[in-house]
């Protein structure tokens, strides 16, 4: 089984987000950069496929500016096997990237696509399921655990009544979520050997893809500063302020 991982080079999560002052969007200067957490899961999960002997390669794909071939090479020291890297400047929406994906994932002939349900950057969360439509793939979103079943496989994710366990039969897409799994640390010794790992070069025109934007942002804000709680008596002073100045009940 061949398995694709795309992955996406955003904000470290521990990086505190901060606007342009043209409120055009958000100040990515001079700041540390990182892989999606989300997409590092997948990247465990396949990495752990493969050495359970179920994925026979693993490839990883970024698409974005030329610093993404940190993020591939990340994956690469995680035990991924070669990466693919599709080099655009531009931000590209959901559906743009799912095309290219889709079109990747055909030239590689894919059995298993495994991606983040969401890059915390924009939190579109859409690319996975656009990506199964254009393929025709069946999907199993937000996965909290995933096991082979023969030619399938079961993917369990929750639901608002518990626990939802889907059946998969292959080629077939998932979406990982946080508790998936806890993704591994590079070691130095493999940090070393993934510079030594073939990254493939492609642009979007390779695939012929309309990279067009059809969403506008027209500006972005930070949101209010969080003021400063009080202390009430007893209940029935917080239920009074609850009421009669915040207006919440």
């Amino acid at each position: 089984m061949k398995v694709l991982v795309p992955v996406k080079r955003v904000l470290d999560y521990n990086v505190k987000a901060r606007v342009k002052p043209d409120q055009s969007g958000v100040d990515l200067a001079n700041v540390k950069m990182s892989m999606n957490p989300f997409d590092e899961i997948s990247v465990e999960q396949a990495v752990q496929m493969q050495e359970a002997g179920t994925a026979t390669e693993t490839v990883v794909v970024s698409i974005g500016p030329a610093k993404a071939q940190e993020t591939i090479r990340t994956a690469l020291a995680m035990g991924m096997d070669r990466g693919i890297h599709i080099q655009t400047d531009e931000d590209l929406e959901p559906l743009a990237v799912a095309k290219i994906l889709k079109s990747v994932a055909e030239s590689e002939e894919a059995d298993f696509i495994i991606l983040g349900k969401q890059a915390i950057d924009n939190d579109f969360g859409t690319t996975g399921g656009m990506l199964a439509a254009l393929l025709d793939w069946p999907i199993g979103s937000a996965a909290n655990s995933i096991e082979q079943d023969g030619d399938a496989i079961n993917v369990v994710k929750e639901v608002d009544g518990g626990l939802q366990t889907v059946k998969l039969q292959m080629p077939a897409i998932v979406t990982t979520d946080l508790r998936l799994n806890e993704p591994r640390y590079a070691s130095l010794p493999n940090i070393m050997k993934a510079k030594k790992k073939p990254i493939e070069a492609k642009t979007p025109d390779d695939f012929g893809v309309d990279t067009a934007p059809r969403l506008k942002t027209l500006k972005v804000t930070e949101p209010p500063k969080r003021e400063a709680g009080i202390k009430v008596e007893d209940a029935a002073q917080l239920v009074d302020k609850l009421k009669n100045e915040a207006g919440v009940i």
